[in-house]
């Protein structure tokens, strides 16, 4: 299932909508952890990184391979997911929950609403 409620990148990252705090939280797709198999270590950048919109951001190591993970959007990075370090498999168990990446603060939260919808997302791995 692909949550509506979030946005995604062609490269298989999810965002959501930016909260009150300004917050916004970034993960990959279910899709994406299908297809690397199983997760052995995730590489996050500090809390205070600057990151820029379709430039990568870190790297997801499982059995296969490794893949980068590109940022949906430019912002700062305001928080990283700590329990990866100790459980990376999270991101294959709940890739939209416990297995979150980042929360970033977007420099343009609007920027947000010009990635994939649901539907767009569906679209764009029902042709891969």
């Amino acid at each position: 299932m692909i949550p509506p409620e979030l946005r995604y990148t062609d490269k298989h990252e999810w965002i959501a909508q930016p909260a009150e705090s300004g917050r916004a939280r970034v993960g990959i797709t279910d899709y994406a952890q299908d297809a690397l198999g199983d997760i052995v270590y995730v590489d996050l950048p500090e809390v205070g990184s600057a990151i820029e919109a379709g430039q990568p951001f870190g790297e997801v190591e499982s059995t296969k391979s490794a893949s980068e993970i590109y940022a949906p959007v430019t912002g700062t990075v305001a928080a990283r997911n700590e329990a990866l370090k100790d459980s990376p498999e999270l991101v294959n168990a709940e890739p939209y929950g416990g297995g979150w990446l980042i929360e970033i603060e977007p420099s343009d939260p609007s920027a947000v609403s010009g990635l994939l919808d649901a539907a767009g997302y569906a679209a764009l791995i029902e042709q891969a």
